[in-house]
């Protein structure tokens, strides 16, 4: 009898790993389709709280139709992208190419730009001996607006647009669904598991969503945050002019979401192209080139100090609830497996694991002492 049960077992285990197989290859062979919809769920964790501030709208206490706060929601969104595209990455690349024109024909005070070069190097040895702070900058600048690599995967310019627009339309589509209905990301997983924790899982996706919802909207405030602070630097203080100040500060907010080295990179950057606008183009403070150059690095670490010590403790202190050092261990964990892309998922991801272990893993010692708020987080709350 004994026997019967740890073969009953035994065949259990083999069913579930071979379910589990089966999932994991659907998943790899359907991965566009997963992306399209965790796109989409990111966008709807943004969208929510746009649409549950317009649900609270009422006329003669009535709300409009949910299918349109969704579709307003969403419609909103997309021309926030559409103005961002259409004003700012012209504006950028304008920059770009002003700055790879004026490098062709203006001439530095090298012996200021050996001194620059040997400063970085002598801060941070891992750059190489043969680090230059100019052909850096222009090589990332090139590397951001490069379409070549995407060129050479999806083999030409036709199949690239018609990805691209399947891709818009899926992501748009599902969205729509993700915003009206909170809960639908929810029941969707809840479809695929098992009745017994059905309940605790749809709770789990909406604690998820939550936190994540927090995560993604703090996030977009820091980036236009730390976007707002630099370019009134750049432009009140460097005198750069708005234009260039714009585009400088755009490229130093995006590269901003990369954790530790993202700013790092923006402020090389950032230095590099005031550099070669003041010496090329003429803008700028009328000042000596050393004190033009710590004015701008004042500018741009002034920036990151507001950031790392008011953007994003507020951040993290409202949407993960982790402890800064907890969150520091899992961006080098997550820098040394993944690089920058794995920096970029790590707190979305252990954000996820965390709920799911606080809820499912509690009688574990080592979660209750990671996750010791567990019953102010509201993980048993229903919602």
């Amino acid at each position: 009898m004994e026997q019967e049960r740890n073969i009953d077992r035994l065949a259990k285990h083999i069913i579930n790993l071979g379910a589990f197989a089966i999932i994991a290859v659907l998943c790899w062979y359907f991965r566009s389709v997963l992306i399209y919809i965790i796109v989409a769920f990111v966008i709807s964790l943004i969208g929510q709280p746009v649409f549950r501030t317009l649900k609270q709208i009422t006329i003669k206490g009535r709300s409009a139709p949910d299918w349109l706060l969704s579709a307003f929601t969403l419609v909103s969104i997309i021309l926030i992208l559409a103005l961002i595209v259409t004003q700012v990455i012209p504006i950028v690349s304008g920059i770009i190419r002003d700055a790879l024109a004026m490098n062709n024909s203006i001439t530095f005070d090298r012996d200021m730009l050996d001194r620059i070069n040997a400063w970085i190097i002598s801060m941070f040895p891992d750059v190489g001996r043969d680090f230059d702070i100019v052909t850096f900058s222009l090589g990332k600048l090139k590397d951001l607006t490069s379409f070549s690599g995407v060129s050479n995967i999806l083999g030409s310019v036709a199949s690239i647009v018609a990805s691209i627009v399947i891709g818009v339309f899926s992501i748009v589509f599902i969205s729509f669904f993700f915003i009206k209905d909170e809960a639908l990301f929810g029941k969707i997983v809840g479809a695929l598991v098992p009745d017994r924790i059905e309940e605790s899982v749809g709770k789990t996706i909406l604690d998820i969503e939550m936190l994540l919802s927090r995560y993604f909207v703090g996030l977009t405030i820091e980036v236009l945050g730390v976007m707002l602070l630099d370019f009134l630097g750049l432009w009140l203080i460097a005198r750069i002019g708005v234009n260039y100040a714009i585009g400088i500060a755009f490229i130093a907010g995006i590269l901003n979401v990369i954790p530790y080295v993202g700013p790092l990179i923006g402020d090389v950057i950032g230095i590099g192209l005031c550099l070669i606008l003041k010496y090329g183009a003429g803008v700028g403070l009328d000042v000596n080139v050393w004190i033009f150059i710590l004015i701008v690095f004042a500018i741009m670490q002034g920036t990151q100090f507001v950031d790392n010590f008011i953007y994003q403790p507020l951040i993290y202190s409202t949407s993960i609830r982790a402890n800064p050092l907890e969150i520091f261990i899992v961006l080098l964990i997550a820098g040394h497996v993944g690089g920058v892309v794995g920096m970029l998922v790590a707190i979305p991801s252990y954000t996820v694991i965390r709920v799911i272990a606080s809820r499912f893993f509690y009688k574990y010692k080592p979660v209750r002492r990671l996750i010791p708020e567990r019953e102010q987080d509201g993980a048993d709350r229903t919602v």
